[in-house]
């Protein structure tokens, strides 16, 4: 029963995120992908402000300024501002098939940086997995398209925020780590505008709306998110991470008439199939022996 309800969180989580990424790459049709980011961060600031405040928690905590934990909103600030640049110059399910490939790159730094062990099997599903995210790419081929590269660096970039997420040991709760991540995101946003040489326009009232569907959609699939990792066995719920990319080709044909080609469909399974297969294998490992995984 635990595990139903995590994985219920989980999908839920993943719709939000994907609705919010179809809104995202409407709204930057006729704004600013910076304008739009910042929006959504000063509203997430607030928000969780409030929060802290009907709560009774102080707004200040020194921890901030841990160093991994603003090296941690860093990477979150340039995975997010990267990964909404690509979002608005690619289509919907190719950047949604490579920010899949977001738990392979978080095992394989575990294993680099964080001393995890891992064995042949998961990384052989990583090395898998990575062939996948080439293949949507296509690199030196007649399909690659240039900012597809964006997406992958924005991945890289939520993956070392994911990374670095493991490696702290500061006493800060998720909604405090949301918060610092989104107050950071805001002049990194500003910075975003700056650099693409774009200023602010001025929203009608339909843009205002989605917005706002933005802000409230982000704080769902956060509330979500937390609620599913914290039931239920964390590998099994944590596949079902990879029905976002569902949730975006079903977006991505209804809203922006997308339909992916065979090496898109080809890689992001591959991916996808690379993923479940890590998340099973960590867990099972983890579940069966509190031993280090022998590296066969």
């Amino acid at each position: 029963m635990e595990n139903l309800r995590g994985a219920a969180f989980m999908v839920l989580a993943m719709l939000s995120f994907a609705i919010e990424d179809a809104l995202i790459k409407n709204l930057s049709a006729t704004l600013p992908a910076g304008q739009i980011l910042l929006v959504i961060c000063v509203g997430g600031a607030v928000s969780f402000w409030i929060w802290f405040a009907v709560r009774g928690i102080p707004v200040w905590q020194p921890e901030y300024l841990n160093p991994k934990v603003l090296l941690r909103s860093f990477c979150d600030a340039a995975g997010s501002c990267l990964f909404i640049t690509a979002l608005s110059l690619i289509p919907l399910t190719t950047a949604s098939a490579v920010i899949q490939a977001t738990p392979l790159v978080v095992a394989m730094g575990a294993a680099l940086f964080l001393g995890q062990p891992v064995g042949w099997r998961r990384w052989l599903a990583i090395l898998i997995g990575f062939a996948g995210v080439l293949i949507i790419i296509r690199p030196g081929m007649d399909g690659f398209v240039p900012a597809t590269l964006l997406a992958v660096a924005g991945m890289l970039g939520l993956a070392a925020r994911d990374l670095l997420t493991r490696s702290l040991s500061v006493g800060l709760s998720a909604p405090q780590l949301a918060f610092h991540t989104f107050v950071t995101i805001i002049p990194a946003s500003l910075l975003l505008m700056a650099l693409q040489g774009q200023s602010s326009v001025a929203p009608n009232g339909t843009q205002i709306a989605l917005l706002l569907g933005c802000i409230i959609i982000v704080i769902i699939a956060y509330l979500a998110l937390v609620a599913a990792t914290r039931t239920g066995n964390a590998g099994i719920i944590s596949s079902f991470r990879y029905s976002r990319m569902i949730f975006a080709l079903i977006l991505g044909y209804l809203v922006f008439a997308e339909v992916p080609d065979l090496p898109t469909l080809i890689g992001a399974t591959i991916i996808i199939a690379s993923g479940i297969f890590t998340l099973w294998r960590e867990a099972r490992l983890r579940h069966t022996s509190p031993q280090p995984e022998p590296a066969l």
